[in-house]
């Protein structure tokens, strides 16, 4: 397994750059409130979770045309885990793929937002999840129809540690470093719930690590809370994607990321049953004030520090 490292960071330049994904990362979390309080209920605990990862993907290392979601060019993001798509959608407004103001229609009727990602409706979503387990194999026949063409796009397929139950999984994960598909990256959700209980008490898939690595690919296991270990976790699977020029042709690399669903609203946080949340009424005051005095300490801790 890799181990990032940011010693080798320019210290300004990386502190501005960790800064901005932060602040994404926060604005992801409050529109997915946001989103989650139209409804009443939903996923929100698994967008909360995986905002840090999101917000470094949209705001730092994607490359796609905001005006232009359909771009050639693009790098694909496949959500596999199509009840994540609140989360994604805030990453989209953040992109300005969509407009910050059709967030309000999630879920309702008629809507581009469905309540499960599908690519039909939605500009800026690559494939329609939900079918838990498909998502790497979509990513490996991508990959491959990619390189066919000369297209030299990066695929990331996000996908939850629920999926790796799924014996698709594991042949997609053979099928990847078998053809040696350097430019795609996996990103495993470890927020250990799923929807019957704990991951663990479900299948338990430990040690992960070393079963991705068994299977050829290259491995990094990182707090998916941590913006710095994720900026460097994907600095180091995007840069060395691709060992024979610029083919693209070496071992696919996977993310393992361990996250804390309700991430940075204690009352979801602390909540045993998560995968599905029913708020109420008056909690979304309290969900929104939480995250806001969250992002004050830290910010009052920062400014500390930089006195000190």
């Amino acid at each position: 397994m890799t181990s990032p490292t940011i010693e080798s960071r320019i210290p300004a330049a990386w502190a501005e750059r960790r800064a901005a994904v932060e602040a994404a990362a926060h604005r992801i979390r409050r529109n997915a409130l946001f989103m989650g309080e139209v409804q009443g209920q939903g996923y929100v605990g698994q967008a909360l979770g995986a905002a840090d990862i999101l917000a470094c993907l949209y705001a730092d290392q994607l490359r796609f045309r905001p005006e232009d979601p359909e771009w050639e060019g693009r790098d694909r993001f496949l959500l596999s885990t199509g009840h994540y798509a609140i989360g994604l959608y805030a990453a989209l407004a953040e992109a300005g793929i969509i407009p910050v103001e059709e967030l309000e229609t999630y879920g309702s009727d008629n809507s581009r937002l469905p309540m499960s990602g599908m690519s039909t409706y939605t500009p800026g979503m690559e494939i329609s999840g939900g079918s838990l387990g498909h998502g790497l194999t979509i990513a490996v026949g991508l990959a491959l129809g990619l390189r066919h063409r000369g297209n030299p796009a990066r695929i990331v397929n996000f996908l939850s540690d629920g999926e790796l139950d799924e014996g698709s999984t594991w042949e997609a994960a053979m099928g990847a470093a078998h053809h040696r598909l350097g430019r795609l990256t996996a990103v495993v959700d470890i927020n250990a719930l799923q929807a019957d209980g704990p991951t663990a008490g479900v299948l338990r898939t430990e040690p992960v690590v070393d079963k991705w690595a068994a299977c050829g690919w290259r491995v990094f296991r990182v707090d998916g809370n941590d913006v710095g270990a994720l900026l460097e976790a994907f600095d180091a699977a995007f840069s060395e994607a691709g060992d024979d020029g610029d083919t693209g042709v070496g071992a696919p690399a996977v993310i393992l990321c361990d996250t804390k669903g309700g991430r940075g609203v204690p009352l979801l946080e602390q909540r045993e049953k998560a995968h599905f949340m029913r708020i109420e009424e008056h909690e979304w005051s309290i969900c929104v004030e939480q995250l806001e005095a969250g992002r004050a300490a830290r910010e009052e801790l920062k400014h500390q520090k930089e006195q000190a």
